[in-house]
This record gives structure tokens, sequence and C-alpha cells, in this order.
């Protein structure tokens, strides 16, 4: 058996770490950026700290935070840079299915994939409730 073409445990566990580290650096990028153009559009205006304002309701779908991104509202960057937060460990499961894919490890497959649909539906349950 050739063993240059062959995925090792490390080559894959050297994915997943970098994967995880550019996630996080690429949502912490976005939530700075979002935060700087929040203070300048805003910077000058007083907070409110009696009343509570939680997220605005076009902040609430993927949908209306990639247009908000689009027409450049602050908020929005940020509620982005978020999401890149949340769907990074998403990723690294499903970038586990395909490692243990590449190793026909199937029960670890079959465990993955257990894994996603749970986050899966967790994130479904939370956006209906």
């Amino acid at each position: 058996m050739n063993t240059k073409n062959k995925i090792t445990d490390y080559d894959i566990e050297s994915v997943m770490g970098t994967l995880l580290i550019t996630g996080v650096i690429i949502s912490g990028v976005v939530v700075l950026f979002g935060g700087m153009v929040y203070l300048y559009q805003m910077g000058s205006s007083l907070p409110h700290y009696k009343t509570f304002r939680g997220e605005p309701t076009d902040l609430r779908s993927v949908k209306q935070i990639f247009s908000g991104v689009i027409h450049f509202d602050s908020l929005a960057i940020i509620q982005l840079g978020l999401l890149l937060l949340i769907a990074t460990p998403i990723a690294r499961v499903i970038f586990s299915v395909v490692g243990f894919l590449a190793e026909k490890d199937y029960f670890y497959v079959v465990i993955s994939l257990l894994v996603l649909a749970i986050i899966g539906f967790s994130i479904l349950n939370v956006g209906a409730g």
C-alpha cells in the first residue's frame, strides 16, 4: 500500500485545528470591524441605560443579516461575526464526518452525523421558539 497518499490522524487533527483557529479569528475580526463601524456611526449618541432593547427584529434571520451587511449596517456586521463564530464548530463536525469517511471509520461517521443532527435540531428548535 502506498503510504504517501494515506490520510493520517495527524493530518485530520491539523486541519481541524487550523479550521477552528481560522474561524475564531475571522469571526473576531468581523465583530471588531462591526464594532468600529458602530462606534463611527453611533458613537456620539447617548445610551439609555434605563430601558433594555434586545436585538432588532431585522437581525433575526440569516437573510436579513446578509441584507444588513450589504447595506453596511454595523449591527448586522456584528451579528454576522457571531454567526461565523457559531458556524465554526459546526464546520468542525462536518469536517469530522469527511475525515472519518476518508479513514473508513464508519462508527465515528455515524456518531458525527448524530452530533450534527442534534446541533441542527437545536438550531431549528431555537429558531422556532
